[in-house]
C-alpha cells in the first residue's frame, strides 16, 4: 500500500479555501460526536444523499432538512468515523493547496463542489435503488487527485510504502502515487465484492477532475512564488 505524507510542490498563495473545507468537515464530524447514536443516525439520514430518494423522489427515511438534490452537496461534509475523516482530510491537505493555487480561491471552491456533485451522481447511477446514505468527501477529493495528476504529474510525493513487514518512506512522482490510487479504485469495482465504500464516487470524481480542471484554470497563468 502507498500512503502519501506530503508533497514537494510549493504554492504562491495561502490555501484559505482548502483549510476552510478541512475545518468545516472537522466541525461537522465533532458535532456528530456530541449526539447519541439515534440522533447521529437521524442526522446522517437528513443530510446524506440516499440514491433511492434521489432517483425516485420519494423520502423513505427521515425528511431531509434541505431539498433532496442538495443532499449531494451536504453529504460531502459528513463522515462515518474518525479514520474516514482523517484519510480524506490527509489527502485534501496534501493535494488541494496546489489546485487552489493553480485555479484561484473561488474557482477552486466551485471546482471542488462540481467534482463532488459529479462523483455523487456517478455513485447514484451505479446503484440507483440503494437506500444507504452516501456520505464523505472522497468523491470531491477524487476530483482534486485527478486535477493534480494532470497538472503536476512529476511532483515528488513523500510516501509511506508498507507491504506486510516491509515499511519504507520514499519520494515518488505524483503520477505513480495517484495512478496507483486510481488503479485500486478500479480494481475494487472490478472485483465485484460487496462494500460500504462508494468506489464509483471515487472514480467519477477522479475522471471529472481530469476532464474539468483545464476549464477552471484562469486564462492568464497565476504568478508563482513560494509561500513560506
Amino acid at each position: 500500500m502507498l500512503l502519501p505524507l506530503k508533497d514537494d510542490n510549493p504554492v504562491s498563495s495561502f490555501p484559505f479555501v482548502t483549510i476552510g473545507i478541512i475545518l468545516a468537515n472537522g466541525f461537522i464530524f465533532f458535532h456528530q460526536l456530541t449526539m447519541d447514536f439515534a440522533a447521529s443516525q437521524r442526522f446522517v439520514f437528513q443530510w446524506g444523499a440516499v440514491p433511492y430518494q434521489l432517483t425516485h423522489g420519494e423520502v423513505i427515511h427521515v425528511l431531509p432538512t434541505i431539498p433532496l438534490p442538495l443532499t449531494l452537496f451536504s453529504s460531502m461534509f459528513l463522515h462515518g468515523g474518525f479514520l474516514h475523516l482523517f484519510g480524506n482530510m490527509l489527502y485534501l491537505w496534501i493535494f488541494a493547496n496546489n489546485i487552489e493555487d493553480a485555479l484561484g480561491h473561488f474557482r477552486f471552491l466551485l471546482f471542488y463542489l462540481v467534482c463532488g456533485l459529479s462523483a455523487g451522481a456517478a455513485q447514484v447511477l451505479s446503484d440507483p435503488n440503494s437506500t444507504v446514505p452516501m456520505i464523505g468527501a472522497s468523491g470531491a477529493i477524487g476530483g482534486i487527485l485527478g486535477a493534480y495528476l494532470l497538472l503536476f504529474p512529476s511532483a515528488r510525493i513523500l510516501t509511506l510504502i508498507f507491504i506486510f513487514i516491509f515499511i519504507k518512506i520514499v519520494r515518488i512522482p505524483a503520477l505513480v502515487v495517484l495512478g496507483f490510487w486510481f488503479f485500486i479504485q478500479l480494481l475494487s469495482v472490478g472485483g465485484g465484492a460487496i462494500s460500504n465504500v462508494a468506489f464509483f464516487a471515487h472514480i467519477g470524481g477522479f475522471i471529472s477532475g481530469l476532464a474539468l480542471v483545464k476549464l477552471f484554470q484562469p486564462k492568464q497563468p497565476r504568478s508563482r512564488r513560494k509561500w513560506a
